[in-house]
């Protein structure tokens, strides 16, 4: 046997580092419209092209083109803009916030607007989202979801609605159908796997959306949530969030240099699609077809959602340091506010005059809603929830010896 060549691995790189061009080549992108919609009931193997390609509904005239391109009432593609752009102001805002430390953490999501905020108008009440720290588009694009509530859960000020236990960005709201945030990664991906199979046992209408980052889909937990939700059938819409970096990792090293992370759930079994995250008639359009699976008992759906962190991973990250200070610039699949914007205007359903007055009236807002907000305190001035309330929404009724612990922290203080 002839002696062959030393064994070496493959350890991927990014396209781009600092003081150099990156080349989105890698994306593989699809032209708008030309990539076929199944029907409903398609089977998953009847989507393994789908996990390959991408959904793209906008062209770069802003007409909506192709089998994917939605029927949908003008007024709510406005209503998507107007989520978006405020999406958009209160992170701007919020970072600044961050800066000036009245509160201590912040992650925006930049350039991803268009995913959460278009999936949102989908969803019905009572669905439950199990999100990652970046889909505050979710709660945004809600009109009974205050951006009082949000500011002062990031300050852990005394009208913190989870007083102080949760960290900054970390929301939670029953109400709104949206599972408390979790830091450690890729938990939520099967606890809504759970969820909507509870659903489901319990004949239930109600489906479940779970969320994870390209990066977390390297953890165990991904892959379990795939298995069950393949061998149950849950009605259970499987978004992975592609935004090309975790942190300072670039995609591939989770594994999406070779293949697509859309095609892991063709190979689990599940209905997948590939979708452009920047084009929010494309997120509507998918979102729909997921939803509709589940709600008619067909099962699971995975997408693959292709868009870019524009900014930074969060406010102790410098993205200087890993990549191409203009990335953004160079994404292929643009910004998500001026393509929908763009689209509007094409027909008629909007104007320059009114994209400037609703940014002014959203900032003037959200301006607002923090100045109010730092009436109960900020972490600048170190007024936050008392130490009392750790006894308070533990149990339905406070046990004796609670009360005792109570009272004495009550006299020490």
């Amino acid at each position: 046997m002839s002696q062959g060549a030393s064994l070496r691995l493959h350890v991927p790189e990014p396209t781009g580092r600092p003081g150099h061009e990156t080349d989105f080549s890698y994306l593989h992108l699809s032209r708008a419209g030309e990539v076929r919609k199944p029907p409903i009931d398609a089977s998953p193997a009847d989507t393994s092209d789908l996990a390959y390609t991408l959904v793209r509904v906008l062209d770069d005239e802003g007409r909506a083109v192709g089998p994917w391109a939605p029927e949908v009432d003008p007024e709510l593609l406005r209503r998507g803009l107007r989520a978006m752009m405020k999406t958009r102001a209160f992170d701007a805002r919020m970072l600044i916030a961050q800066r000036q430390k009245k509160i201590s953490f912040y992650i925006q999501c930049l350039g991803e607007e268009a995913i959460a905020t278009g999936h949102a108008l989908v969803l019905q009440q009572g669905d439950m989202c199990f999100p990652t720290y970046r889909q505050q588009g979710l709660l945004l694009a809600r009109e009974d979801v205050t951006l009082l509530e949000l500011i002062c859960e990031l300050m852990s000020n005394e009208r913190d609605p989870l007083k102080g236990r949760q960290l900054p960005v970390c929301y939670s709201m029953k109400r709104a159908g949206f599972f408390s945030i979790s830091g450690n990664l890729a938990t939520q991906f099967i606890q809504a796997v759970g969820w909507a199979m509870a659903s489901a046992i319990k004949g239930d209408t109600r489906i479940a959306s779970g969320w994870i980052g390209d990066g977390a889909t390297a953890e165990s937990d991904f892959h379990t949530a795939l298995t069950f939700a393949h061998v149950y059938r849950a009605p259970v819409i499987l978004n992975v969030v592609n935004n090309q970096w975790a942190i300072s990792t670039f995609q591939a090293i989770a594994g999406g240099e070779a293949t697509t992370f859309a095609a892991r759930g063709v190979g689990c079994g599940i209905a997948s699609l590939r979708v452009d995250g920047n084009d929010f008639l494309a997120v509507l359009a998918a979102s729909r077809w997921a939803a509709e699976r589940a709600r008619s008992n067909l099962g699971p759906t995975l997408i693959e959602w292709v868009t870019y962190r524009a900014g930074a991973h969060s406010t102790s990250d410098d993205p200087s340091r890993y990549r191409p200070a203009d990335d953004w610039a160079h994404f292929p699949l643009g910004d998500p506010i001026p393509r929908l914007a763009q689209h509007l205007r094409a027909i008629g359903a909007w104007s320059q005059q009114e994209h400037d007055q609703t940014q002014a009236e959203l900032e003037a807002q959200v301006n607002a809603a923090l100045k109010e907000a730092e009436r109960f305190g900020s972490m600048a001035d170190g007024h936050v929830a008392g130490a009392a309330t750790m006894f308070e929404d533990v149990y339905k009724e406070m046990p004796e010896h609670l009360k005792r612990q109570r009272e004495q922290l009550s006299s020490e203080g």
